[in-house]
């Protein structure tokens, strides 16, 4: 293809120079050398225009063209995009759509890989999650229709740790199907205009024992002393907030406090979950919201819950079209906190 320029160059230079050189001819007293040096003019200035004009606006693309469908060809789709620009050159504005397309193709091919490679880890850690109450309930239940339910001593104490894995491979099952529905949008949110300070009251009246276990403080701040009214879903905000705070009565310092802040502003209400327990790295930080992910694998499986209340809060937030941020001190405290609207935000 590297010669095609060069050869219809020639070409047409030959046929403008025959042309010019005829009608030189036809002019009466012309001598046959001045003709001769005009064919040998027009050829070469012809074949020197024609040549680069082809080879710069027509070849040079078609070069391109040819080595992308060549990558095509062989499923290679990393080609770097261009702007599509409006051009009158046909062929550029091609070279560039089959560009685009590549591009296109390759973060399509990289976002499956991805989903790929997240569908392995979530069956993975489901697989995981739910074998082991499967298994402790099925090793006591088993154990009792052994002959140990005839044991007046182990009978119910046997009962009551199958019946404690049961109940956490319920509230594992509960958690997946709230998450599957909020991602899937199968669970529309039914917002209202709700008052924040009696829900998160309401929130620290369910959770008070479980403080009072650890001797953790819960505590309620707000910047204004009228009703702090946002536009949200307040069964899912409830649940928000709760696993927020739940997750620091777990995993904060024993006699140390959980305190919710709520600060109004003109167009929405900040939301602040803080805590003063041991802190979060800067790496765990990144990935606390996937799903499953445990800080430390251990102790979080001792503290119970399913893994899944960070990424259920996290896809709550931002189905109310907001984002949950996170800061985090070792050995000081960490501190949760997203923005509610007070009107709708669609």
């Amino acid at each position: 293809m590297q010669s095609q320029p060069r050869f219809v160059s020639f070409i047409l230079a030959l046929l403008i120079a025959v042309s010019t050189s005829v009608f030189c001819s036809q002019i009466p007293g012309t001598p046959f050398k001045t003709v001769l040096i005009v064919f040998l003019v027009a050829l070469i200035c012809s074949f020197v225009l024609i040549y680069f004009t082809f080879k710069n606006l027509i070849f040079s693309e078609l070069y391109k063209l040819d080595g992308l469908i060549d990558k095509l060809k062989k499923k290679d789709f990393k080609i770097s995009r261009k702007d599509l620009k409006s051009d009158l050159n046909p062929i550029q504005r091609l070279n560039d759509e089959i560009s685009f397309f590549a591009a296109m193709k390759e973060n399509e091919i990289e976002e499956l890989k991805k989903l790929e490679t997240y569908r392995r880890e979530f069956i993975a850690d489901v697989s995981h999650e739910l074998k082991n109450p499967i298994f402790a309930a099925q090793g006591f239940i088993h154990t009792l229709i052994d002959g140990a339910i005839d044991d007046p001593e182990v009978n119910m104490k046997f009962l009551k740790k199958a019946a404690k894995s049961l109940d956490g491979l319920d509230e594992l099952v509960q958690d997946l199907l709230t998450l599957s529905e909020i991602e899937t949008g199968s669970a529309k949110m039914k917002k209202k205009q709700i008052d924040l300070f009696p829900l998160v009251n309401e929130v620290f009246d369910q959770l008070e024992k479980k403080a009072a276990k650890r001797n953790i403080s819960l505590s309620t701040e707000r910047n204004v002393d009228f009703p702090i009214v946002v536009n949200a879903d307040p069964a899912r905000i409830f649940q928000a907030i709760q696993n927020l705070v739940e997750n620091g009565i777990k995993y904060g310092k024993e006699g140390g406090f959980v305190r919710v802040r709520l600060r109004s502003e003109k167009e929405y209400v900040e939301i602040e979950v803080a805590d003063n327990g041991p802190g979060i790295t800067v790496d765990d930080q990144k990935r606390i919201f996937e799903r499953f992910y445990r800080i430390e694998k251990s102790r979080s499986k001792e503290k119970g819950g399913s893994g899944l209340g960070l990424a259920i809060v996290k896809h709550i937030i931002e189905a109310h079209k907001s984002r949950i941020k996170v800061y985090s001190n070792l050995e000081v405290g960490t501190n949760f906190s997203f923005k509610l609207f007070k009107k709708s935000a669609n």
